[in-house]
């Protein structure tokens, strides 16, 4: 039988307790485990270092999966499961295969019958969501912005008529040196009632949430540079009623 391939979350940031971001039975689990593929190893040490494990560390296999991997190098890193081991899949920071090159492994593992098992931990994503106050029911994940500054000015266009259009949230991120011009173009950009939530250092000591309009926004950019941070962008939909009673008036 094949192992069972486990998505393991890890923190947010340095300096998180881990006890307080991920659940005892994440813990419980990557400190049995001997057999892991990671986006960056030495970051994945440091991890298995906090949560402990039952062999040392020296001891632990651990396989590279970035943006650069191969297509036909997949093969190998699922070859310990198909021995029937169990391995555990690490993102660089919060959950495994969301904005993460693990995805690649996770459908693979599909297609092989091989068990795959997603474990509870800190997701970004959500977390500034949650905390925006936007609409929670429609929502979109846009990763990075174009970094060509003509083309994420366009793309801030699409994105805000996309949310007004649809009543749709729309989250994205940034290169944390780029976090400063992506505010500023947000702010020349957008309209003064469309709102934005900027997530910064989520589950950190330094954490950050704060939803504002654009217009209030303008002249009070808090500093984010370098700190990871998500953006959450939401044009809301004039009320109905008020549409309604705008056009009595104009009659």
């Amino acid at each position: 039988m094949p192992g069972t391939l486990y998505l393991i979350p890890t923190t947010l940031g340095q300096g998180s307790e881990l006890s307080a971001i991920l659940p005892e039975q994440a813990r419980r689990l990557a400190a049995t485990l001997r057999t892991f593929v990671s986006e960056h190893p030495k970051t994945a040490r440091q991890f298995l270092k906090q949560t402990g494990t039952a062999v040392a560390l020296q001891e632990i296999r651990m396989s590279t999966l970035d943006e650069h991997t191969r297509k036909e190098e997949l093969e190998s890193l699922l070859q310990p499961l198909l021995d029937g081991e169990d391995v555990g899949l690490l993102s660089e920071a919060g959950c495994p295969a969301v904005a993460d090159p693990g995805a690649t492994l996770v459908r693979l593992a599909h297609a092989r019958n091989i068990r795959v098992v997603p474990l509870v931990g800190p997701s970004s994503i959500l977390l500034a969501l949650m905390g925006s106050g936007f609409n929670g029911q429609s929502f979109a994940f846009l990763g990075y912005l174009p970094a060509e500054k003509s083309e994420r000015i366009k793309k801030i266009q699409e994105i805000e008529q996309h949310s007004l259009r649809l009543n749709q949230t729309q989250i994205f991120i940034e290169t944390p040196y780029r976090n400063q011009q992506l505010l500023q173009d947000l702010v020349a950009t957008c309209a003064g009632e469309t709102e934005l939530c900027i997530a910064t250092d989520l589950t950190l000591a330094s954490e950050r949430i704060s939803t504002r309009s654009i217009a209030e926004w303008k002249g009070k950019l808090p500093d984010c540079d370098k700190h990871p941070t998500v953006f959450v962008l939401y044009r809301r939909p004039a009320d109905k009623a008020v549409k309604k009673a705008t056009a009595r008036q104009r009659k």
